[in-house]
């Protein structure tokens, strides 16, 4: 089989290079770009023209993702793709999802949103992820990876339900993304199915950080294989290689054919072939000319189809393709030379609640030898990065594999390790099966941190770690706990690794600063199930669990000062659960109204448990709850959203004074 699907690939190609130009005919002085709001004027250009419209394509991002931060690199691969994706394919019409989204910049570009793209992740912007609601060229809507298989095939075979059978279905999945157990149960529903789907396998060798496990070797091995390099190298002498002779194509044909049989062997059937998929590739991603005579002929191929291409991450900007985990997102840069902006630097400003997990879990890890790190691809961005170079045979990447990762860690507790499971909240959501029956239910002593809790900001619904509170309250033998401040963050991680605790432990903490520049002190228990008064007052008391009880602390700072007389105090939970009872009456006793303040949903989080408390206990005390309300907060900065939650300082005061 793979010995046709390789004839009919580069016997496409060999026909299809005569319709491109020279190389001269790529040049214009004209933008063309400018003319472009939609695929269908791209539709318009002939396919000289394309690679000219990548390169202005490529331009734009860089120059305004310089100033407007956002996800760089990804999309940057992907120019070429986008460019011959909606060239080929009659999109809307036909879908395209894109996994994850993170590669969808030019995507937006081209569907009607050049105008808007410097608002994109701000406050009533673009959204930085494909969003059903906001162009009827997003055909679903992603921020999550390993997605794309499964909602493409049901598009799919809902298109057949209806009797479209001209409709493409397209799903772009990142080499990353395809760790994804969901990925891989996509491809095994698709290849029994038999549905007309083609699977674009964007292979640059990276999620955020890079790759790991066994896909990944062996999509470097298909890349590197004798077979593959003999075959491409052959093709390339049959056409001529450099020199100005050219080749019938009858003529290629013939000598590729012949040459087959020597250069590949049974043994290239692959992963994607075992799952019915016809597999085409690898082939070079930024080659617009093979990209579309490959795509025109998958077009008329029917059945799950899996195209294998090959892309930089970065591509265009040397500093992004040098250094694509940090040009994944880099904040500002000098759009001319690619140099990130420099940053001022405070050393007096306290640090990122991301480090200070990443050097107390070594210094944990120093003295307990069960302590292992474990994270599904997010090493540099949970900071797992710092012990993974000083005790590497204790740090587990386990790729975009978040059930795996909880199990995994569920395995190694169960032989007397101590896991510190680090994933981001809003990840964590995918596990949830995995800590019921895997951990908590075994009571096996993982310990979840749960990074990026909260608002986050900027990457907006997809990615807020707003549920988590809610969502484990009600599962029992689970310690669920947040720190106020960077001292508490360490306690609480010294105090899950203690064998008197013995629970699974939950610590989530948020995005970005602490309050505390002198943060390391000696590690002290932080006793479980027990908050502390931060402040006493008489006429209301604010009760919060995590980081935001500081917007609590200043709060009660503004309504003191707009009101003298009156005093308010503020106590921090720190554990949900179990919850501080005593804590608790002795605010109920004291305090005639209660305000609570937790940076995740109302509902089902600390306003609802101490609702409950106070409905056991027969208290009366008018409670009014301040966190996420029940709906989906978009993008814009934490401060911006805060403020539209009424979880900021300003908006806190006005409760504490009745106004």
């Amino acid at each position: 089989m793979a010995d046709t699907l390789f004839i009919h690939l580069f016997a496409t190609l060999a026909l299809s290079l005569s319709d491109y130009g020279s190389k001269d005919d790529f040049i214009t002085l004209e933008r063309l770009l400018d003319h472009i709001n939609t695929p269908e004027d791209l539709r318009k250009l002939k396919p000289s023209q394309l690679p000219q419209v990548a390169d202005e394509l490529r331009e734009f991002i860089i120059r305004v993702i310089a100033n407007h931060p956002g996800h760089l690199g990804a999309s940057l691969g992907t120019v070429e793709l986008t460019v011959a994706l909606h060239y080929i394919f009659n999109t809307p019409y036909d879908r395209i999802i894109w996994d994850v989204g993170h590669q969808a910049y030019g995507h937006k570009i081209l569907t009607g949103r050049k105008d808007r793209f410097a608002s994109i992740r701000c406050l009533d912007g673009l959204s930085g992820f494909p969003s059903r609601f906001e162009s009827e060229y997003d055909a679903f809507g992603t921020g999550h990876s390993s997605t794309s298989i499964s909602a493409a095939l049901g598009m799919a075979i809902a298109s057949n339900l209806k009797g479209e059978k001209d409709r493409q279905h397209i799903a772009v999945i990142g080499d990353g993304a395809m760790t994804g157990g969901m990925a891989f149960e996509g491809l095994n529903n698709a290849g029994a199915a038999r549905s007309n789907l083609l699977v674009i396998l964007n292979d640059n060798g990276m999620s955020i950080d890079v790759s790991t496990g066994a896909l990944s070797r062996y999509f470097t091995r298909m890349k590197a294989s004798k077979s593959y390099n003999q075959l491409k190298d052959s093709v390339w002498n049959m056409m001529g290689g450099d020199s100005d002779k050219q080749y019938h194509p009858k003529h290629f044909i013939s000598k590729l054919t012949a040459a087959m049989s020597s250069l590949i062997s049974p043994k290239t059937s692959n992963l994607f072939e075992a799952l019915n998929f016809r597999y085409f590739g690898p082939i070079d991603g930024h080659d617009i000319p093979t990209l579309l005579a490959v795509l025109s002929d998958l077009k008329t191929i029917q059945g799950p189809k899996l195209l294998h291409i090959v892309t930089v991450k970065g591509k265009g900007l040397k500093q992004a393709e040098e250094d694509p985990t940090v040009y994944h997102a880099p904040g500002r840069f000098d759009s001319a030379t690619g140099q990130l902006l420099p940053k001022r630097i405070d050393l007096s400003l306290a640090p990122k609640y991301q480090d200070v997990f990443g050097k107390t879990i070594i210094e944990l890890a120093k003295s307990n030898p069960r302590i292992v790190g474990i994270t599904p691809a997010m090493p540099t961005g949970c900071s797992l990065s710092m012990m993974m170079k000083k005790m590497p045979e204790r740090v587990f990447d386990v790729g975009i594999a978040e059930q795996h990762a909880v199990t995994f860690s569920a395995g190694l507790a169960a032989e007397g390790m101590i896991p510190f499971c680090n994933i981001y909240s809003s990840f964590m959501q995918r596990s949830f099966d995995q800590v019921i029956h895997d951990v908590a239910l075994q009571r096996l002593p993982v310990v979840f941190c749960l990074d990026r809790a909260g608002l986050v900001g900027e990457d907006g619904a997809t990615h807020h770690g707003a549920f988590d509170l809610a969502y484990f309250r009600p599962i029992p033998n689970l310690v669920i706990s947040a720190p106020m401040n960077e001292r508490e963050l360490r306690n609480l991680m010294y105090t899950a690794q203690l064998p008197e605790t013995g629970l699974p432990f939950v610590i989530r903490y948020p995005r970005g600063r602490g309050v505390t520049p002198r943060w390391k002190t000696p590690l002290e228990i932080q006793p479980v199930g027990k908050g502390i008064c931060v402040k006493e007052g008489k006429e209301a008391a604010i009760v919060s669990i995590g980081h935001i009880g500081n917007n609590g602390l200043k709060a009660i700072e503004l309504a003191e000062s707009q009101c003298p007389a009156k005093q308010f105090g503020l106590y921090n939970m720190i554990y949900l659960k179990p919850l501080d009872e005593e804590l608790l009456q002795e605010v109920f006793e004291k305090y005639p109204r209660i305000v609570t303040l937790e940076d995740g949903v109302l509902n089902g989080g600390l306003y609802s448990a101490v609702c409950e408390f106070a409905a056991r206990h027969h208290y009366s005390n008018p409670i009014t709850g301040i966190g996420i309300p029940d709906r989906f907060i978009h993008q814009g900065s934490i401060p911006q959203l805060q403020a539209l939650c009424g979880m900021d300082p300003e908006s806190i005061a006005k409760v504490l004074l009745g106004r």
